[in-house]
């Protein structure tokens, strides 16, 4: 993920700084940032398939006095020990990737003058004018040219500070703004956590100073002087003192270096060449009917008047189970692995099952008759139905995993029942649909491997989709009598009964898009031909 994480704070002398940020290079390191032979190796850990190490040579925009004059990064003079992360000379953080060779490197500044004036623009907004209600929580903010920023602002507890606190963000910083929105989730919830942690250590520290040396009654008891002069340098205090951790800075550059990792592996865009398939078209009406039906039921609630009311203590039952049963840690002994008796794929079922059995459920599955699938083991049967699935265009598949009753045909044409449920009697006779025998002849080719096989499946869909697109608009659209129907069914090589059953099953999961394109075609005045 193309993204940088900054830990930001204001200095009460000096303003919004940067304190330490992490970054992505995918190229080999910049000149002077190469491992140094014998220093990488001396620190290394493994952290999530990253390999860590303490050892670059690398130097911040701000560290370095040679540095001062051509950086893009404040002035050593301009810098107090409450707007410096790393000390003077220290190499900074790296962290490799071996999966995809990418390398994470953390610093206080980013080495890129372009970068830095980037994360320097975010910090300075996100302390100052892009902040929440109550100076604490998440807001997003930015532009094309400058990037957009998710900002997270919280406070530090300090017994030395004006309020006893002080001023924090952390920032994600992405050109991409779709990605980052859809990212918003996964990264508000990981660095909450993040900020939770150093609140939690600064806490103790700050309640440890209260009880040896109370400030607030110290500070009441003592005559009014001018607020910085008073303070004596107080402001210069580093977050490493506030939370007593002197490894913070490696453990924030693990956190931000998983963080841009995992957030990285969620999403994965794909390039789609040509017109979307049907599978694709459906898929997306569907996610926007659940948006619609969201939204209606927010609305639904918004105009209640008052939410319903628990029983008496009912709540307080529920909070006392939870806290006195066993912890979390002890729940996770008796955690079980899901059982190794699932389905894996077509072929795997076909081993399992055997070929004259298989043929007869994936008749059955084609021709759009219900299949019930009888077990006491719940996964068994959904994985069953996740294998099958893959032979139907998406429009078709309507599953209800396990029920503890039968369910008619029309809700459902996959359903789990337990052995105890009574079921309709169904007669198996046909001899198959010319797409069996395909898919058939690609699983029993043990030349193929499985991911080749699952894109045998998609073409032979899309194959058949495209002749039910044909017929749909043959017999629906334009109304063609029954006798040309059967020339274009010999035409396409589906005029078996058989195939005539699947292609009107599979009519029936053709996008509403589709349809509708082709309905305002026809009523458009020039789509008009005449027929011979």
């Amino acid at each position: 993920m193309n993204a940088i994480v900054a830990l930001c704070h204001f200095c009460e002398l000096h303003g919004p700084r940067t304190l330490f940020c992490t970054e992505v290079l995918h190229a080999p390191l910049p000149r002077g940032a190469e491992d140094s032979p014998g220093q990488g190796e001396q620190a290394e850990e493994e952290e999530g398939g990253i390999q860590m190490s303490s050892g670059i040579c690398t130097h911040s925009p701000a560290e370095g006095a040679s540095a001062e004059s051509s950086s893009p990064g404040p002035k050593k003079s301009d810098m107090c020990e409450g707007c410096r992360s790393l000390a003077a000379g220290h190499p900074g953080y790296i962290s490799h990737d071996k999966e995809t060779s990418i390398k994470y490197v953390s610093h206080q500044h980013p080495s890129h003058p372009q970068l830095f004036s980037i994360v320097r623009q975010a910090c300075v907004r996100s302390l100052s004018c892009e902040v929440c209600p109550g100076r604490e929580g998440p807001i997003f903010f930015g532009d094309e040219q400058h990037g957009f920023v998710l900002s997270h602002t919280f406070f530090i507890k300090d017994s030395l500070a004006r309020g006893f606190q002080r001023w924090y963000s952390v920032i994600a910083i992405m050109m991409d703004r779709i990605y980052l929105i859809n990212s918003w989730p996964f990264l508000l919830g990981k660095i909450r956590g993040i900020i939770d942690e150093l609140q939690g250590k600064a806490l103790k520290v700050f309640e440890a100073e209260q009880f040896g040396c109370p400030q607030r009654a110290q500070r009441m008891n003592t005559a009014f002087t001018p607020f910085l002069h008073q303070r004596n340098g107080n402001a210069a205090r580093s977050l490493t003192s506030l939370t007593s951790d002197d490894n913070l800075w490696a453990c924030l550059h693990t956190s931000f270096a998983w963080l841009l990792k995992a957030c990285g592996s969620r999403l994965t865009e794909k390039l789609l060449e040509g017109a979307p398939t049907e599978d694709t078209l459906v898929q997306m009406e569907k996610l926007a009917d659940l948006e619609e039906e969201s939204e209606s039921w927010d609305n639904s609630e918004a105009e209640e008047e008052k939410a319903p009311v628990l029983p008496v203590g009912a709540e307080g039952r529920e909070l006392t189970k939870c806290l006195t049963g066993s912890s979390l840690l002890s729940d996770c002994e008796n955690w079980q692995p899901r059982k190794l008796s699932v389905f894996k794929s077509l072929r795997h079922m076909r081993q399992v099952l055997g070929a004259p059995s298989f043929r007869t459920l994936a008749w059955h599955v084609l021709m759009g008759n219900q299949v019930v699938w009888r077990s006491r083991d719940a996964d068994l049967v959904l994985s069953a139905f996740e294998v099958l699935r893959t032979m139907l265009p998406v429009g078709c598949v309507r599953i209800i995993p396990y029920s503890s009753q039968y369910e008619e045909a029309y809700r459902c044409n996959f359903l789990g029942l337990s052995p105890q449920v009574q079921i309709p009697p169904h007669v198996l006779a046909s001899v198959g649909p010319t797409i069996l025998n395909k898919m058939e002849a690609a699983l029993t080719n043990q030349n193929l491997s499985v991911d080749v096989v699952d894109q045998c499946l998609i073409c032979l869909k899309e194959e058949w989709m495209n002749k039910v697109k044909v017929l749909f608009k043959f017999t629906k659209v334009d109304s063609r009598p029954k006798e040309d129907t059967q020339k274009l069914l010999s035409i396409l090589g589906a005029s078996e009964e058989d195939n005539v059953k699947l292609l009107k099953f599979w009519m029936t999961g053709l996008s509403k898009t589709y349809k509708s394109h082709l309905m305002s075609t026809v009523r458009s005045p020039t789509a008009t031909e005449p027929r011979n």
